[in-house]
């Protein structure tokens, strides 16, 4: 059993950790607020554009340009959001479960330092990876997004999958895997945008005007660009609001646990306390009858 000097420095121990997790949990919070607004601050926009692009594509009878298009799929280009820091729960580890499946011919991009650790120490084809601020503004986006599309031109890919956790609630968040590219089926992309975000889907009003293009190619390459860097923008924000929210509850689970095991050393801190206590009276009672009893013996000497 181990003596109270062991105990009460294990305790004082326990409560520097429960500190640093408390104000870490504290912190989280505060992200955690903040990301989640600027998650759903972001999702009428990317439904808005979704119809606009839709709208538009109903106006051609035929459509050619690549983004638009299937191609035979040789090499799927998916792009993996992960997290930077971890102390997050299993937000990472059920995101890289779900990548686990997808198939070796696959090629990836990671964002984060936890996915690229992941995707290098498994041997995986990885393109490329990029880390992002902590704030993350449309511009740093571009990047991304410039890398992403030259590689479906130059045929390195033939897809734009990502791979990020979806923001269900504070207590919730699951892996999903999302093709945004090819967009050869927009009815189908638009009702499983409306679904992920939880909106009802509307019809856009028709116009009677005719519209004319000049280059209608340019047109759908410059709104497809513009769709997926909205898209890539609004699943990192949705990422970053599931990192906040897991790490809250990992944080608040930790100090809570901090607490419960301090209560639980104090308790054994006072049971061996009060054996030490016994200890010594039983021993000091012990000297006290062997004295007494020696000066009997003597006396009857």
């Amino acid at each position: 059993m181990p003596n109270t000097r062991d105990i009460r420095n294990r305790i004082k121990g326990v409560k520097s950790t429960r500190q640093i997790t408390r104000a870490m949990q504290m912190v989280a919070t505060s992200k955690m607020k903040k990301a989640q607004d600027a998650a759903k601050t972001g999702r009428p926009y990317a439904l808005i554009l979704a119809d606009i692009i839709v709208s538009i594509a109903d106006e051609f009878e035929e459509i050619t340009q690549s983004y638009f298009v299937q191609k035979p799929i040789k090499h799927r280009g998916i792009l993996v959001i992960g997290t930077d820091k971890g102390l997050c729960g299993a937000l990472n580890g059920n995101l890289f479960r779900k990548l686990s499946d997808v198939e070796n011919s696959a090629k990836f991009i990671s964002v984060g330092k936890r996915a690229t650790q992941f995707l290098s120490r498994t041997k995986r084809d990885l393109l490329a990876d990029f880390s992002l601020p902590d704030k993350p503004t449309f511009s740093d986006i571009r990047k991304i997004v410039d890398f992403l599309l030259r590689s479906y031109d130059d045929g390195s890919i033939d897809t734009i999958e990502i791979l990020y956790t979806s923001f269900v609630n504070t207590l919730s968040q699951e892996p999903e895997l999302i093709r945004l590219m090819p967009l050869n089926d927009l009815d189908s992309m638009t009702q499983k945008l409306h679904e992920r975000f939880g909106e009802p889907e509307h019809v856009a009003p028709k116009d009677s005007r005719e519209i004319l293009f000049e280059d209608k190619d340019a047109v759908l390459s410059e709104l497809a660009a513009l769709y997926l860097k909205q898209e890539i923008f609004q699943l990192i924000l949705e990422s970053q609001a599931s990192e906040h929210s897991a790490r809250m509850v990992a944080m608040k689970t930790a100090t809570d646990n901090a607490g419960n095991l301090i209560d639980d050393l104090t308790l054994q801190y006072n049971r061996a306390r009060q054996a030490a206590i016994t200890q010594e009276i039983l021993e000091i009672s012990a000297a006290s009858f062997s004295n007494l009893n020696f000066s009997l013996f003597k006396s009857l000497l």
